[in-house]
C-alpha cells in the first residue's frame, strides 16, 4: 500500500500546504515538523514560482519571502529528503509550475523527486493533455502525477483529468485564486459524489478553506481536506518563529477533519 492509500486508508484526512523555503530554507524543517505533530496527513510543498496563476496574495507573499532568502531547487530537494528521512510514513507532494519541474528535463526532476522521496507532484500549468511534459519521466520514476479538477471539468474531460492521475484527485472547488472565496458546500458536495463516481483516487478538496469548521463540513463529504493559505499566514506573520503557531492551527483542523464522521 503507497503512503496515499494508507493516510486516506485511516478516513478524511487533513491536507496542509507550505511554501518551500517561506520565511528560509534553514527553517523549513521546523515548520514541516510542526504539521507533522500537529496531525498533518499529506503535506504539499509548493515550489515558490515569479509568476504563479492560481495562487493568491498569501502564497504570493510567501513566494517572495522564499526568493528573498535565496532558495533555490537544490534547497527544496534538500527539504523534501530531509523531511522523508524524519518521516517515512508521510505522503509528501512537491506543487508548482512547468518551468522549475522540466527546465532541466522531466527525467531529470522525475528523479530527483523519487531520490528526495516525493510521493507525488503537482504541475498547475500542465494540462492532461499535456501529460507527455512530464507525467511518463513521474510514472517511470515511481512519483504520481496528482491532477486538478475545477468546478469547469465537466463530464467530457474529466476522463482525460483522470487518466494517468495516481496518488489523489485535487478538487479546486472555486473558479479562482488560492485563499479567497470558499464555495458553498452545496456544490462542493455535488461535485465530490459526481467526482467519486468516475474515480478510485481519494477525492481532496481545496482553495478558500481557512477554518476547522469550514474543513469538518466538507470532510464530512471529502475524502481530504487541502488548507493552504491560512497556514501560510501564520508563516508570514511568525517567521523563523512559526512552528508553534502552526502546530497549534494544524492540530484544531486536524481534530476538526478526523472528527466530522
Amino acid at each position: 500500500m503507497t503512503r496515499f492509500a494508507k493516510a486516506f486508508a485511516k478516513g478524511p484526512a487533513l491536507v496542509t500546504f507550505v511554501t518551500a523555503g517561506d520565511p528560509t530554507p534553514d527553517a523549513m524543517p521546523a515548520i514541516l515538523d510542526a504539521l507533522v505533530e500537529g496531525g498533518a496527513d499529506v503535506i504539499e510543498l509548493g515550489m515558490p514560482f515569479t509568476d504563479p496563476m492560481a495562487d493568491g496574495p498569501a502564497i504570493q507573499k510567501a513566494n517572495l519571502r522564499s526568493f528573498a532568502a535565496g532558495t533555490k531547487t537544490a534547497d527544496i530537494l534538500r527539504i523534501a529528503a530531509g523531511f522523508r528521512a524524519r518521516h517515512p510514513e508521510v505522503p509528501l507532494v512537491l506543487m508548482g509550475y512547468a518551468n522549475p519541474m522540466t527546465i532541466r528535463g522531466a527525467d531529470w526532476f522525475a528523479a530527483e523527486c523519487a531520490k528526495a522521496g516525493v510521493d507525488g507532484v503537482i504541475c498547475v500549468d500542465i494540462p492532461p493533455e499535456e501529460d507527455s511534459e512530464l507525467g511518463p519521466a513521474l510514472r517511470a520514476a515511481g512519483v504520481s502525477p496528482i491532477r486538478l479538477a475545477t468546478p469547469t471539468t465537466d463530464a467530457k474531460r474529466l476522463p482525460a483529468v483522470l487518466d494517468g492521475s495516481s496518488g489523489f484527485l485535487y478538487y479546486v472547488s472555486v473558479a479562482g485564486i488560492t485563499g479567497q472565496q470558499q464555495a458553498a458546500l452545496g456544490s462542493i458536495e455535488e461535485a465530490v459524489t459526481r467526482l467519486k463516481a468516475a474515480t478510485d483516487l481519494p477525492v481532496a478538496v481545496g482553495f478558500g478553506v481557512r477554518t476547522p469548521e469550514q474543513a469538518a463540513a466538507i470532510a464530512k463529504h471529502a475524502d481530504g481536506v487541502v488548507v493552504g493559505s491560512a497556514l501560510v499566514e501564520i508563516v508570514g506573520q511568525h517567521g523563523a518563529n512559526a512552528a508553534g503557531p502552526v502546530r497549534a492551527a494544524t492540530q484544531a483542523l486536524a481534530d476538526a477533519v478526523h472528527g466530522a464522521r
